[in-house]
């Protein structure tokens, strides 16, 4: 019998955190997806901020030692086969702008109702609060949240 893997939308700053963090709790996600233990869901939007994240998070380093992050970043993407998430619709981002307090939010947030996650992780609790949660029907944790619950499940197991 195969078992379902946890499927685990992440935002692009844990996505950016298991990158360029040499440790923590956004790489043990990351992990956790490379080990296939659970599936890593990818926004396309979420993508794109990464993608631009690391350009503009990297200036110190030279030009191709930024390509080079990129592509191993692609290189992930492509190792743990990501559930790829396309780009919602225009007008759909503009009728939903009120399910989070961020305009830039919004693609990602109706991503993730689109893909339907176990979890939603995201360091931004100040924009993926609970009462978007509540909103969208989304379980939204941090890396932090979501390695507790595991926790507290394995102190039941047998």
């Amino acid at each position: 019998m195969t078992r379902r893997l946890l499927r685990l939308f992440l935002d692009s700053n844990v996505l950016i955190g298991g990158i360029i963090s040499p440790w923590g709790l956004d790489k043990a996600v990351l992990s956790l997806c490379a080990a296939r233990i659970c599936r890593l869901i990818l926004a396309e939007a979420v993508r794109d901020e990464v993608e631009e994240a690391l350009l503009v998070r990297t200036p110190r380093l030279d030009p191709a030692e930024v390509r080079s992050i990129i592509e191993d970043f692609r290189r992930l993407i492509a190792s743990v086969e990501a559930e790829v998430v396309p780009y919602p619709e225009g007008e759909r981002v503009r009728s939903n702008r009120h399910l989070i307090r961020h305009l830039a939010d919004v693609p990602v947030l109706l991503s993730a109702m689109d893909a339907r996650p176990d979890w939603l992780l995201t360091q931004n609790t100040r924009h993926f609060t609970r009462e978007v949660a509540q909103r969208t029907g989304l379980r939204i944790a941090t890396p932090r949240e979501f390695f507790r619950t595991l926790s507290s499940l394995l102190e039941e197991w047998p």
